[in-house]
């Protein structure tokens, strides 16, 4: 499978990573249910399209939110693209990256536990340091903004670092935070054929939201994919 298209853009002359969000969603829109717990929303050909994107990134991210309702791992499951980044002289997992204002996150997450890589906390000025300091024995600490991860030097930060191509998986908040900061370059979603409903169960995009000058895309394919729809996206502005 080809990587995703960079229409325009170049990740190595920027200040921060080519960044794309990638999610399932149901026919209405949600991406977990009013318990905020995900449920299976696509098939064993999505499933295989997102592991060939976390094998291409150098980093995958999510919120603490999606690490406290689902306990990811964000490896790679394929045993042959995990040998193809080996061969690469690259770990078999990218980077795991969780945005985590108040170092809330178990220590006994499965990022810290399960598929070899590094594994990278942000967290704010605001954190306590007790619980940073217990966070250090186990990942690469970035402390970026006094109250809240401050999400734009933070991916500065990371590009710093070398990670160039940055996967992002949620949860809806950082979606947001990432959207009308203005950082997020493609957005890939799978709508599946199931409705959720609820008030409260997350979007793909949650957050305090806007009135007006709505953040722009611009459709780059869509295709059917066993039962649903995959529909790709480039964002052409910022909120």
């Amino acid at each position: 499978m080809a990587n995703p298209s960079i229409i325009g853009k170049d990740p190595g002359k920027s200040a921060r990573p080519f960044v794309f969000i990638n999610a399932a969603m149901s026919a209405d829109g949600k991406i977990a249910t009013i318990k905020r717990k995900q449920t299976r929303i696509s098939g064993s050909l999505d499933f295989d399209r997102m592991d060939e994107l976390r094998a291409s990134s150098d980093a995958i991210m999510v919120g603490i939110g999606t690490v406290v309702s689902d306990n990811p791992s964000l490896t790679v499951k394929s045993k042959e693209r995990k040998e193809k980044r080996r061969a690469d002289g690259l770990l078999e997992n990218p980077s795991r990256i969780v945005v985590d204002s108040m170092a809330r996150i178990p220590v006994d997450s499965d990022i810290f536990l399960k598929g070899e890589g590094k594994c990278i906390i942000a967290v704010s000025e605001n954190a306590p340091a007790e619980k940073v300091r217990r966070l250090s024995n186990l990942a690469d600490i970035i402390c970026v903004g006094e109250k809240n991860v401050d999400l734009v030097k933070l991916l500065s930060e990371l590009k710093d670092r070398g990670i160039n191509r940055l996967m992002v998986e949620g949860g809806a908040t950082l979606n947001w935070g990432l959207i009308s900061n203005g950082l997020v370059d493609e957005i890939y979603t799978f709508v599946g054929n199931i409705i959720i409903g609820g008030k409260t169960a997350p979007t793909l995009v949650d957050g305090e939201g806007c009135a007006c000058d709505f953040c722009r895309l611009a459709l780059i394919t869509c295709e059917r994919l066993e039962d649903g729809v995959l529909l790709k996206w480039e964002v052409n502005s910022k909120l």
